[in-house]
């Protein structure tokens, strides 16, 4: 999953890619047309798509291992419009996501993931990649040489 640097952005619709960010906000990107544009923090109010959770009956799942459920039940079980009725979405968390906390995961709340999963899917952001381990920099020992 290719989530690192996504954002919801408040009052906006949809999710932008994180270009750089300035002590008074963020400049992220449509990722249809790659126009970027400043977004203040006086304004807006902004989630790394990194951050969510779900929460569930002992503690809370991350948005990518939701995700990642939706992706491997979607051959068995079509995700639904956010559109959707609300008995039909709470059908299909109980399917991606069996111990999810009723009382605490709202209708709003399924629909705003469904949303967001066809939004990325569709732009192929949930595509499987392999992890890149990050490497450290140098710490400046030089271990070819004996020491003095």
């Amino acid at each position: 999953m290719n989530i690192k640097n996504i954002v919801a952005v408040s009052g906006l619709p949809g999710l932008f890619k994180l270009v750089a960010t300035k002590n008074n906000g963020l400049i992220v990107a449509d990722p249809d047309t790659g126009k970027t544009r400043f977004c203040s923090v006086r304004q807006h109010q902004f989630t790394p798509m990194e951050t969510v959770a779900i929460y569930t009956e002992e503690d809370t799942v991350e948005i990518a291992k939701v995700f990642q459920s939706m992706l491997d039940h979607q051959s068995d079980h079509t995700v639904p419009a956010a559109s959707a009725p609300h008995g039909e979405l709470q059908k299909y968390f109980e399917i991606i996501i069996p111990d999810y906390d009723r009382d605490r995961v709202y209708h709003s709340d399924m629909k705003k993931v469904i949303k967001w999963f066809h939004f990325l899917n569709e732009r192929d952001y949930l595509t499987a990649e392999p992890e890149i381990a990050e490497t450290s920099p140098d710490s400046g020992i030089n271990t070819d040489s004996p020491a003095v």
